[in-house]
């Protein structure tokens, strides 16, 4: 039995260990060697990583570059974008979003003289509703960020009809996709936004410090961002000081010496979901998914993210009892080897490929003999 529900979190695949174990050892022996064959291995197997992330994505060629996290990828953009495409404009995004970026935007608001728009949940609901967003949304918005699946409740946006919407209000749309992708499926090409942050982790089973940035060839062409260094030119190497010039693609976007361990780190996964296929990824997470959606509905337990599965991503969220102790629950599944985490007292339950049936129903067994339920409904 595996109990391992949080792929909300970190996420992993069987024989991950052994595959970055082998991938990271075979950086140490380059690195390490007396010779001068590092850099040129090394960018090489950042190219790959960029390659496979493209290829996840349908990105375009040369349209997508490493960051260390979605914030580092999020001010890249702000601070290449011409002003008169911010000031005065509104930034639109959700209460629901992803708290790291609400932090930089609001700092950003005074410095680029934008408002910061943030579009509230309902009255005791859970996540921000598609058609509340859009009601805010008028052509004074100059950018709105959109997520693709929230963190605490796994509610999934109609990201195509948001994009429609921003389309023909002449917005610059960003979607951070760091909670969808690797389970949902998701491609530029077919919901052509004008920029894409994410990290590795997750679904994709990577590790900390690989995030990427992908910029749409048309919103590019006017971007000169402010976070720029010697791998911002065309050739690095060109080290003139009165010279500068940004690279004609997406390697504009690049700064200093970029953090290659990490991305070396995260192949594995990456690979992985390639050969797997989300489609079978997200078949095998609906069918657990559901089985935890039937208990909590058959036992009464408070749910906190939509019930359809066309309005969520590959994680279950329940509301619990203000009188439960969390972190006593957590400990207690965690020594039956059932984990999962909670964001206050919002339980967050993600299976994954090494997840089983038999793991999802010891966890629903436990969480209906551990939590008086009850105490949610009366209150």
């Amino acid at each position: 039995m595996s109990g391992y529900f949080l792929y909300h979190s970190i996420g992993t695949y069987h024989g991950k260990s052994e595959q970055m174990a082998e991938e990271l050892g075979r950086f140490s022996s380059m690195w390490s060697a007396e010779d001068d064959g590092q850099w040129p291995a090394a960018l090489q197997a950042r190219h790959r990583f960029i390659e496979s992330w493209s290829q996840l994505i349908d990105a375009p060629a040369n349209s997508l570059t490493t960051t260390e996290n979605v914030t580092t990828a999020l001010y890249s953009i702000m601070g290449s974008l011409p002003l008169e495409r911010i000031r005065g404009q509104r930034f639109l995004i959700a209460a629901d979003c992803f708290p790291s970026l609400h932090f930089l935007l609001n700092k950003l608001a005074d410095r680029f003289g934008f408002t910061l728009d943030t579009v509230s949940m309902r009255p005791g609901e859970t996540w921000v509703r598609d058609e509340d967003f859009i009601d805010r949304w008028q052509d004074d918005v100059g950018i709105a960020l959109l997520t693709f699946v929230t963190s605490t409740a796994s509610h999934r946006c109609d990201i195509d009809v948001l994009t429609a919407h921003g389309r023909r209000m002449g917005t610059i749309i960003g979607a951070d996709i760091t909670q969808g992708i690797g389970v949902q499926p998701f491609s530029v090409a077919i919901t052509p936004v004008d920029f894409v942050i994410s990290t590795s982790l997750k679904w994709l089973c990577g590790t900390p410090g690989a995030g990427i940035l992908q910029v749409s060839p048309d919103l590019m062409a006017d971007c000169a961002p402010e976070l720029r260094g010697w791998f911002s030119q065309e050739n690095p190497f060109s080290w003139d000081l009165e010279r500068f010039a940004y690279a004609p693609d997406i390697r504009r976007f690049d700064h200093g010496t970029p953090s290659i361990l990490s991305n070396i780190a995260s192949q594995p996964g990456l690979d992985w979901v390639a050969r797997t296929g989300i489609d079978a990824i997200q078949a095998q997470n609906l069918v657990l998914t559901q089985r935890i959606i039937d208990w909590a509905r058959d036992h009464d337990w408070a749910m906190a993210s939509p019930v359809a599965a066309s309005s969520r991503g590959g994680s279950v969220m329940l509301n619990l009892p203000e009188t439960v102790n969390v972190e006593h629950l957590l400990s207690q599944l965690r020594a039956q080897e059932l984990y999962c985490d909670a964001r206050g007292h919002r339980l967050r339950i993600s299976p994954g490929m090494v997840t089983d049936v038999g793991a999802v129903d010891s966890l629903c067994r436990q969480l209906d003999q551990l939590v008086d339920w009850r105490e949610k409904k009366a209150s």
